[in-house]
C-alpha cells in the first residue's frame, strides 16, 4: 500500500516524516494482565517523571506543538493525539483498554510522544495520501464527534479522510478480529533518520511480539 505526503505539507513542514509499518496474519485479543502491568508501570514512571514539569515542554510534545502552528493548526484548539492521551494519563485518569493493537500502539505513542495511528488495512482503498483537510472532509471520529477535518493534518484514501495525528475515524478502526494492519508514526520534523529507524524497528517488534504476525514491510516515507 502506498503512503505519500502531499506537497503542501511538504512545503510547510519540508522534513516531517512518516513511518509506516504492514502488519499480516496478527491475532488480537483483550490485553493480558501482564501487559497491563508493564504498561500501568511505565505511566506511573511518566507521572513521577513529569510532576513538576509543563507537558508543553515535554521533548516531543514541544516539536509537535510548533509543527502544527507551521501547518496553520492551533494546538491549544486541536491537541496532537499523543499530548492528548499524555494530558489525560498525567491528570491521573486510567490508561484505557481496548484490544492488543490498539492499547500497544497507545504505549508507543506515549512512550516516544508521537501520535500513532493502527488501522485496519482491510478497509482502506487504493494509496493514501497525508494532506491538509479541505472543505466537506468530515468524519465519525473514535471520540463518537463527527469531526470537521478542513484545514487539519490527515490521512486520505479514495474513500475520502480516515486517520489524523488528532483523532481517527470510526472507519477504518481496529476490532478484536482484525488480521491486517496498517500503523502510522506521525514524525515531527527535529526527528532524525536514525531515530526514525530505530522507532520504526522497535514499534514492530513489540507490536509482533505481542500481536503475532509479521510486519510484511516497514517503509519510511519522508519529504526530505
Amino acid at each position: 500500500m502506498k503512503v505519500l505526503i502531499d506537497a503542501a505539507v511538504a512545503e510547510r513542514t519540508p522534513r516531517l516524516a512518516l513511518g509506516v509499518i504492514h502488519y499480516e496474519g496478527c491475532s488480537l485479543s483483550p490485553s493480558p494482565k501482564l501487559l497491563q502491568g508493564r504498561i500501568n508501570l511505565y505511566v506511573e514512571s511518566l507521572r513521577l517523571e513529569h510532576e513538576r514539569s509543563k507537558l508543553t515542554e515535554v521533548e516531543g510534545v514541544r516539536e509537535w506543538r510548533a509543527d502544527f502552528k507551521k501547518l496553520g493548526i492551533d494546538p491549544s484548539r486541536y491537541r496532537p493525539s499523543s499530548e492528548a492521551l499524555l494530558r489525560r494519563l498525567l491528570q491521573g485518569n486510567p490508561f484505557h483498554w481496548i484490544n492488543t493493537a490498539v492499547d500497544v500502539n497507545n504505549f508507543l505513542s506515549i512512550q516516544h510522544a508521537l501520535p500513532y495511528g493502527i488501522y485496519n488495512r482491510t478497509l482502506i482503498r487504493g494509496p493514501v495520501v497525508c494532506r491538509l483537510g479541505r472543505e466537506g472532509d468530515r468524519y465519525l471520529a473514535l471520540n463518537g464527534r463527527e469531526v470537521d477535518m478542513n484545514g487539519k493534518l490527515l490521512l486520505a484514501d479514495e474513500d475520502g479522510p480516515f486517520g489524523s495525528p488528532i483523532v481517527d475515524s470510526v472507519r477504518t478502526s481496529v476490532t478484536d478480529d482484525t488480521v491486517d494492519l496498517l500503523q502510522v508514526i506521525f514524525f515531527h520534523q527535529q526527528v532524525s533518520v536514525n531515530q526514525r529507524e530505530q522507532i520504526l524497528g522497535m514499534s514492530a517488534r513489540m507490536f509482533t511480539d505481542i500481536n503475532g504476525g509479521e510486519a510484511v514491510f516497514t517503509q519510511l516515507v519522508s519529504c526530505s
